[in-house]
C-alpha cells in the first residue's frame, strides 16, 4: 500500500484521489441491479481520468454536520476506548487505482470509521446491535486496503444522552467478502479503462 500523509479535504488530497475508486463509494460499485449508482460513479471516475480534475460531488446538511462534528466524535471515541486515533490522508493500493481515506488508524492492527448521525439513526443502529449494511463495503474495503485486522465502526450522535452518544461495533476482516470485493473493484476499474480508451479514439464521422 501507498500512504499519502496529507490533510483530508485539501487540494492535494482531492488531486491524489482523482480518478481512483474510493472505499467510500465501494457500495455504489457493488450496486448492480440497484438503480444507476454504479454507472453514475463510473462516469465520475471516467470524467476525472479524462480531465485530470476532481468532479464536485453533492453535499447536504447531514454531510456538513458530519464533517463539523467529526473531531468531537473522535474525542468521544478516544475517551471511551483509550484508543489513540492517528489521522491519515489517503491509502492507495499498490497496483490498482483504488484507495481509502480512513477516519483514523489505531495501533498496528486497527482503524476507525466515524459517522456523526442524527438521533433517530443512532437509535436504529443501537437497536439493531450491528452496524448499517450500507457501510459494510467501505469498512471491509478499508480493512483490505489498509491491511488491518479490525475496524471500529463508530456512530456518534451529539443530541443523545451522554451514555448513548457513542456506539461502537468492532468489525473483523471477512476474507471471503474481501476476495469478492477486490474482484468487483478490478472489474469496475477494467470497465473504466475500456471506456477511457474508447473515448480517446479518434472521432469517426458517419458517412
Amino acid at each position: 500500500m501507498i500512504v499519502h500523509d496529507i490533510l483530508q479535504g485539501s487540494e492535494e488530497w482531492h488531486a491524489v484521489k482523482c480518478g481512483k475508486a474510493s472505499a467510500s463509494e465501494f457500495d455504489s460499485i457493488l450496486a448492480k441491479g440497484k438503480g444507476k449508482q454504479r454507472a453514475t460513479y463510473m462516469r465520475r471516475i471516467i470524467a476525472e481520468r479524462l480531465t485530470g480534475k476532481p468532479v464536485e460531488t453533492y453535499r447536504n446538511a447531514h454531510m456538513d454536520r458530519g464533517t463539523e462534528q467529526e473531531p468531537l466524535a473522535r474525542l468521544a471515541y478516544e475517551a471511551r476506548t483509550d484508543n489513540l486515533v492517528a489521522r491519515v490522508g489517503f491509502i492507495q493500493h499498490d497496483t490498482l487505482l483504488a484507495g481509502c481515506s480512513p477516519d483514523g488508524l489505531i495501533g498496528a492492527d486497527g482503524g476507525a470509521e466515524i459517522k456523526s448521525v442524527i438521533s433517530t439513526v443512532q437509535v436504529e443502529t443501537m437497536m439493531r446491535g450491528v452496524y448499517p449494511p450500507e457501510h459494510v463495503a467501505q469498512v471491509q474495503g478499508n480493512l483490505w486496503l489498509a491491511k488491518r485486522d479490525w475496524w471500529d465502526f463508530v456512530s456518534y450522535s451529539q443530541d443523545m444522552p451522554a451514555h448513548l452518544r457513542v456506539y461502537i461495533h468492532r468489525v473483523h476482516r471477512d476474507e471471503k467478502y474481501i476476495t469478492a470485493l477486490e474482484a468487483e473493484i478490478r472489474r469496475f476499474l477494467d470497465d473504466v479503462d475500456e471506456a477511457v480508451y474508447q473515448l480517446q479514439l479518434p472521432v469517426r464521422l458517419a458517412a
